[in-house]
């Protein structure tokens, strides 16, 4: 039952830098695994260092000299559901909240920033402590929606990994020239990976030719969005995309026609959906959803498949949200897949999609979770609030909800000591 990482050194982040305040060790106590299991969890600097049985992983160390302090935390989580933690694996987190703002006056650049660094922060207390968001570069646009996404990103170095995609309109012809400088100069600047709609250039071949030259002179990964509508059309663009498998993220594919994905499964890429509603900024245009079975689809071919949010109260979705939990929970609401492959879909087949390595709440692992109240992974979906996200060995952001009656109910309900959310 126990199991314990080999022994060796791993460096742990400052604990001065620690807004919540623990040191380098971090005991979580009494968690709850999907499996049904219930464990201690002892994390050293950015892993998993041992799981065991309750009460088996022994007192935190003492400090060197010291023996009567300790050189960590412990958090009690009876009653809470430990999980990998969530990845967001497509955002617009430069067109986030944008559908409260006025049509003018445009977002001055620390305006800008604040409202990136607004929607990773809201996406992080939902969970995710990885992201992915595309971000609009070239035409009016310039670079500023980028460098507000770089600036962001430094800002929340130590609490969130956050990526950034480069989305030109344009590409070919005397009009995309603009559009192929600010690519190349958005990939030197930081951007994570090249990506766009090559469906909203007059060239889509010559679109996906010229992004994927700029991909391989900076070897970074492509992501592209495609709504998949012309099963031909997306043949050529899985083949034109082969060289650069298995780095290759499509999106959302909501029009995918019936028997094609059997294009996609055979393309070595992956796919990203979006649950909302099957759309997002970077299409344009009002999203039209998705037709029901077309996950099952996907997923029947083995087309590896994660899901991301798209919106964050954006123009696409007015009411969007940023959370992972609210995407697996559409994709099992709406009969498409059971809780663990939903769950699945927005944590480990996300961070795949991103290029990270996977999670296990297991010896060895990175120390990315999420603590959620509920006393199963369907519990947990159906409405788990009450959150404790954990990034790189660290608790980096609480929620806390509670939940209040008035004194004239007399019937014996279930108390948040007992597993359920409040």
């Amino acid at each position: 039952m126990d199991s314990a990482a080999p022994d060796g050194p791993h460096s742990g982040p400052d604990p001065a830098a620690n807004p919540l305040g623990h040191g380098p060790v971090l005991l979580l106590t009494g968690a709850r695994l999907a499996d049904g299991r219930v464990v201690d969890v002892r994390i050293s600097g950015d892993r998993i260092q041992a799981v065991g049985t309750v009460g088996s992983l022994g007192p935190l160390p003492a400090l060197p000299g010291a023996p009567t302090v300790t050189t960590g935390a412990r958090i009690d989580l009876r009653g809470y559901l430990l999980l990998p933690a969530p990845a967001e694996a497509h955002a617009h987190y430069d067109s986030a909240f944008s559908a409260a703002l006025p049509a003018a006056p445009p977002d001055t650049p620390a305006d800008l920033t604040r409202r990136v660094t607004e929607a990773a922060l809201t996406s992080l207390g939902y969970g995710a402590t990885a992201q992915r968001t595309h971000v609009r570069i070239g035409d009016v646009h310039g670079l500023h929606p980028l460098e507000a996404v770089l600036t962001a990103r430094q800002a929340l170095r130590g609490l969130a990994e956050l990526q950034a995609v480069a989305m030109p309109r344009l590409l070919t012809g005397r009009a995309g020239a603009d559009g192929r400088a600010q690519l190349r100069e958005a990939l030197k600047l930081g951007a994570t990976a090249a990506g766009g709609c090559p469906e909203l250039d007059p060239d889509p071949a010559g679109y996906v030719q010229l992004l994927l030259e700029a991909a391989r002179e900076a070897d970074c990964p492509v992501d592209l969005h495609t709504t998949a509508a012309d099963t031909a059309q997306l043949a050529r663009l899985a083949s034109a995309l082969a060289p650069l498998r298995p780095r290759v993220t499509l999106g959302p594919c909501g029009a995918l026609a019936r028997g094609a994905s059997t294009v996609l499964a055979t393309s070595g890429v992956r796919v990203v959906w979006l649950p909302q509603n099957g759309g997002c900024t970077g299409l344009e245009g009002r999203p039209s959803g998705h037709r029901p079975g077309l996950v099952r689809e996907l997923t029947a071919a083995r087309v590896p498949l994660a899901a991301g949010s798209g919106a964050l109260r954006d123009q696409s979705n007015p009411v969007g949200r940023a959370d992972p939990l609210e995407s697996a929970y559409l994709l099992v609401a709406g009969g498409e897949l059971n809780p663990e492959a939903a769950y699945d879909a927005v944590a480990n087949q996300a961070r795949a999609a991103l290029g990270l390595p996977p999670v296990r709440v297991d010896a060895g692992f990175p120390a990315e979770l999420l603590a959620v109240r509920g006393d199963s992974l369907a519990g947990a979906l159906a409405g788990g609030h009450s959150r404790l996200v954990v990034h790189s060995g660290r608790v980096v952001s609480r929620t806390s909800a509670v939940r209040e009656f008035a004194d004239t109910v007399a019937l014996a309900l279930p108390r948040q000591s007992d597993g359920a959310d409040c």
